[in-house]
C-alpha cells in the first residue's frame, strides 16, 4: 500500500517504522525533521522527479511517498474486557469521511472502530492521509455482519446508540454505561435492521434549513457528546 503526506510520514517514522518497505522522495525534498527521522531509523530512500512522484501517488503527496505493509485489521475476538466505548460505521463510503472519523475516534479515546467488509470505505492511501496517520494507533475491527457484531457487544454489556435524524437529542442521553455508537451511511443513514437492533436512537438538533450534516462532522459531534457526558 502507498501512503503519502508529511504528517503521515512523521507518524510512521516515529511510531511504526517497521511497516515501511520503500521511501520515495521528490528531488529537492528538504523537510529536515523527516530527513532526520529517516536517517535515525536507518532507512535509505529513492529520489524521483516530480512527474514520477505524481504518477505514483493518487493525491497530494507533499514530496514524500511510503510503500508500507498492508493494514492488519482486528477481529471481534480482539475486544478487551475493559473496552467501554466503541464506534460502529454502518457502510461509510467516502474514504475522507472514514479517515476523519478514525482521527476523531483516536483523539477522543474511543477503544475501537467496527466496520463491515463490504460496501465500506476501508484503510487506503486516502483514508490514511485524512486520518493524519492515526489509523496506525487505532483498533479497527473488520466484520462480515454488523448485526451479528451488535449481538456480540450486547452480550458484553454494551448499549447500542444509533444516530438518525428522528431520534432523541443526543445531548440529553446518558452514555455512562458501555457504549457503542453507530454512524450511518452518508446518504441512506442507518440501515433498518441495524436501527431495529439498537437500544437508543439519537439525533443532533438542526435549526437551519439543512437537515443533515456531513458524516464525519456528525460523528465528531456525537463522539464528543459521549465523552463530555462521561466527564
Amino acid at each position: 500500500m502507498l501512503v503519502y503526506g508529511r504528517n503521515v510520514a512523521k507518524e510512521i517514522l516515529r511510531n511504526k517504522s517497521n511497516i515501511i518497505k520503500t521511501i520515495y522522495l521528490q528531488d529537492g525534498f528538504d523537510d529536515r525533521e523527516i530527513l532526520s527521522l529517516i536517517d535515525k531509523n536507518g532507512f535509505s530512500y529513492k529520489n524521483l522527479n516530480k512527474n514520477d512522484m505524481e504518477r505514483l501517488a493518487n493525491g497530494v503527496h507533499q514530496g514524500i511517498i511510503f510503500s508500507v505493509s498492508d493494514y492488519k485489521y482486528e477481529s471481534l475476538d480482539d475486544l478487551k474486557d475493559d473496552y467501554n466505548f466503541i464506534v460502529i460505521l454502518d457502510h461509510i463510503e467516502d474514504p475522507h469521511n472514514f479517515g476523519a472519523i478514525v482521527r476523531t475516534c483516536e483523539a477522543a479515546g474511543a477503544n475501537a472502530i467496527i466496520v463491515p467488509k463490504n460496501r465500506e470505505a476501508l484503510v487506503n492511501s486516502t483514508s490514511f492521509k485524512t486520518s493524519a496517520g492515526t489509523i496506525l494507533n487505532s483498533h479497527i475491527i473488520l466484520v462480515s455482519n454488523i448485526s451479528n457484531a451488535i449481538e456480540v457487544l450486547k452480550k458484553k454489556g454494551f448499549w447500542i446508540y444509533a444516530s438518525s435524524m428522528d431520534g432523541e437529542d443526543y445531548s440529553k442521553v446518558d452514555y455512562s454505561s458501555k457504549c457503542a455508537l453507530i454512524i450511518g451511511n452518508e446518504g441512506r443513514g442507518i440501515s433498518p435492521l441495524i436501527r431495529k437492533r439498537s437500544d437508543f436512537i439519537i439525533s443532533i438538533p438542526m435549526k437551519g434549513d439543512i437537515n443533515s450534516l456531513n458524516a464525519s462532522v456528525a460523528a465528531g459531534i456525537l463522539i464528543y457528546g459521549v465523552v463530555r457526558n462521561r466527564g
